[in-house]
């Protein structure tokens, strides 16, 4: 089973394409935020959810998580979405 529930996530968003984009994007961010622990640099958000310490989930589950939460807002623009 998928969790959250897509229907869930397409609820927070325009489109099931924004989805993707945006859960791409920020599962990047987070990949980098646990990358630049170690060299003291912070620059990156960290994961605005709370992690169980039993199992370790992947950048892609915490990013879906965030958005079926809310705590990921996006903004369309003439480019794309940023």
């Amino acid at each position: 089973m998928i969790e959250p529930k897509i229907e869930a996530l397409i609820d927070k968003v325009d489109s099931k394409y924004t989805l993707v984009i945006l859960a791409a994007k920020r599962s990047r961010q987070i990949n980098s935020y646990f990358s630049q622990l170690g060299e003291g640099v912070n620059e990156y958000t960290p994961p605005q959810v709370g992690i169980s310490p039993d199992q370790a989930p992947k950048a892609l589950s915490i990013s879906l998580q965030e958005i079926a939460e809310g705590k990921v807002a996006y903004e369309r623009t003439a480019d794309g979405i940023k």
